[in-house]
């Protein structure tokens, strides 16, 4: 299994920040050089041994790719760039498909925009089992921004949506997900489907393709308390600097 990043998107919601960096490569621990968004995330991958790490990168790519190098060092791992030529068009559902040839033996993706503690990783791993697990805050209250998901009476995924009224949704998604071996093509058809009618979609209209085939999707809670936030402007940038600092 691999561990991988998305981090192909501009985040013009935090500029001037973002005027010459990707959103991963946002500092969230201002005190420190290495405090990215990016920074957590291989850390956190590193923590649980994932070890060979595709990063999907587009715009402002080669900040990321002048990094890699000392990236690799810090955290001991082995980088692999894959490169979206139309991250600043496209949506993500291209983004996470342009990668699936590097899962063949299954992967934890996270978002290149969420800043989570390691626990988050744990959890998934520690269930696993379910061909594509999906990390779920139950706890938060949601509003029109989150993505929501609603779920069967066995708790397995039937939505997936920012579009949904938050009084009906049973939690929302925070951007990291399992996936198996045996799941990748499954995943990697539904992604096609889904750009291809919509390069505006996001890479979870990707895994309501997936339920709309009858392919089960199960989900996680995160444990109760879990601090994270995605990253979209400077307000979630200052809630991130806040609760960095706590792992």
């Amino acid at each position: 299994m691999i561990g991988m990043v998305l981090a192909a998107g501009a985040g013009r919601r935090l500029r001037p920040y973002t005027d010459t960096l990707p959103k991963a490569l946002v500092p969230v621990r201002e005190a420190d050089e290495h405090g990215t968004i990016l920074d957590i995330a291989l850390a956190n991958l590193a923590e649980v041994d994932l070890r060979d790490v595709v990063i999907v990168v587009g715009y402002a790519a080669g900040a990321v790719e002048e990094r890699k190098a000392a990236l690799e060092k810090r955290y001991g791992v082995d980088i692999t760039l894959v490169y979206n030529d139309k991250a600043e068009i496209w949506n993500n559902a291209y983004s996470m498909w342009l990668a699936c040839d590097h899962m063949v033996d299954g992967v934890l993706m996270v978002n290149g925009d969420t800043v989570h503690p390691v626990s988050v990783e744990e959890t998934l791993l520690k269930h696993r089992g379910p061909d594509v697990l999906l990390a779920i805050d139950a706890e938060k209250k949601l509003a029109d921004e989150e993505m929501k998901i609603q779920v069967s009476d066995d708790l397995a995924l039937t939505r997936i949506t920012k579009l949904m009224d938050p009084a009906t949704a049973y939690g929302e998604y925070i951007g990291a997900t399992l996936l198996e071996p045996a799941a990748i093509p499954h995943l990697k058809d539904a992604l096609q489907t889904t750009f291809e009618r919509n390069p505006d979609l996001y890479y979870e209209d990707g895994y309501q393709e997936m339920v709309d085939r009858g392919l089960r999707i199960d989900i996680a809670p995160l444990p109760s308390g879990t601090a994270w936030v995605e990253v979209d402007n400077h307000e979630d940038l200052a809630k991130a600097r806040e609760i960095a600092c706590r792992y």
